[in-house]
């Protein structure tokens, strides 16, 4: 069950669209850096290593900045904090339009994606508040699926921006301020569920804690759940993808920024299409069926990206279709599997504690660390053999290592499960 009493239908859907918006300028912010990166590489005369630097300063962020965030969420209060660090910090995204080097664009940065990282873990928290265990799949499924129309939605604005030398700086601009009018929509239409009887008494709000943070460890799917992430390392490569198929296809910048809007149209459908095939699978299977679904996702995606950067699709429709099909599959086991599994397992009181542990400081910390050493490993190797060996293996390797999910969350599910009936032992 969810800490809080759901909200009523209206209220809380327009909570996941209003998040989603939300999420859609944070995820453009961060990642306008890469789309953008080969005309920024001209205008001031960047290296692949320094791409590399760029992307992991948002994995950093959400490594040291996520927790703390939701420690702030949790004193203060989940929407108030986001209408600030989506909302007020988002003239920081404005001012790195304005950097004339290297330097000064680091900085700017690194200071914007403070603000950037927020969204992600105390959003997952507001969402599991609103639903129950049978909706949470469907709902995360909706979130990112939106997230995903939206920055499909400003493909071209993007593609636009690339066309002249200093539209980069202009892209930067607009996404300011559109991260200020973010935090206005959230203050206005994100309701935060709190219980809706006057004579109940509020039951713990979900909020991070250390002690919270060294229980989640005593569980075991909760262990294997944390391997599993720091396999998942499509994360790095996101912010190498326009630049990949605009050095090593011959795209040009705004064409490459079209390919991945393919990619995203397939992500958004992936995010919807997650969420269904979850509480399918878990209802012809039991809770082994959302094993099952992750398993049959990591395979299919070490597949696809084997298909994409490895072979040459030239630059007709069979690229689109390849690169949507690539994202049809892409966020299938987030949405469907994990998101749904963290909640099933881990304690209400402790979920955003959960959230921020896995996601903001050991997936953030270890993309940080590959980030850094993707770029490199791209100048050594070239970027094929960093999409091959850092994307493609590594996925592989996760399909076998999720059978040991069989046997530990069935157990972890049911023994939450019934701490969670009326009358358990606390």
């Amino acid at each position: 069950m969810s800490a809080s009493s759901p909200a009523p239908s209206a209220r809380r859907w327009r909570s996941v669209v209003t998040i989603a918006i939300s999420r859609t300028i944070d995820d453009t912010e961060s990642g306008l850096m890469n789309n953008l990166f080969p005309v920024i590489r001209a205008a001031l005369g960047l290296t692949l290593a320094q791409l590399g630097v760029l992307a992991a300063i948002p994995r950093f962020a959400r490594m040291i900045f996520g927790p703390l965030w939701s420690m702030a969420a949790d004193r203060w209060g989940r929407k108030r904090v986001l209408v600030f660090a989506t909302g007020g910090w988002g003239v920081w995204t404005g001012l790195v339009g304005l950097a004339q080097n290297y330097e000064q664009l680091l900085l700017l940065y690194a200071i914007g994606a403070i603000g950037t990282v927020a969204g992600e873990p105390i959003a997952n928290g507001l969402i599991a508040d609103h639903f129950k265990n049978n909706e949470r799949g469907k709902a995360y499924g909706w979130l990112r699926s939106l997230s995903s129309f939206g920055s499909l939605a400003l493909t071209p604005v993007i593609a636009q921006f690339s066309r002249t030398p200093d539209g980069w700086r202009h892209g930067l601009y607009l996404m300011g301020a559109l991260s200020v009018l973010s935090g206005i929509a959230i203050a206005l239409w994100v309701h935060e569920a709190e219980p809706e009887k006057k004579n109940e008494a509020p039951r713990p709000r979900p909020a991070f804690g250390w002690r919270d943070a060294a229980s989640l460890w005593r569980i075991p799917t909760f262990r294997l759940l944390a391997g599993s992430v720091l396999m998942v390392t499509s994360i790095v490569m996101m912010p190498f993808m326009v630049t990949f198929f605009v050095e090593v296809r011959g795209w040009t910048t705004a064409d490459a920024n079209f390919l991945q809007g393919a990619f995203t149209a397939g992500w958004m459908l992936s995010s919807v299409l997650g969420g269904f095939l979850g509480d399918w699978f878990e209802r012809r299977l039991g809770p082994k069926g959302r094993v099952v679904l992750m398993q049959l996702y990591l395979a299919a995606f070490a597949a696809g990206s084997f298909l994409v950067f490895q072979i040459d699709w030239g630059r007709g429709p069979a690229a689109y279709l390849v690169l949507m099909g690539f994202g049809l599959i892409g966020s299938v086991g987030f949405s469907g599997v994990v998101l749904p599994m963290v909640s099933h397992v881990v304690p209400g009181v402790s979920r955003a504690t959960a959230f921020a542990l896995l996601f903001s400081l050991l997936q953030g910390m270890f993309a940080g660390i590959l980030s850094l050493a993707a770029g490199r490993i791209a100048d050594g190797i070239g970027l094929p053999g960093l999409m091959l060996w850092v994307v493609t293996v590594p996925y592989a390797v996760n399909a076998v290592y999720w059978t040991l999910f069989h046997r530990a969350y069935p157990v972890d599910r049911a023994r939450q499960e019934s701490a969670d009936l009326p009358g358990a032992a606390a």
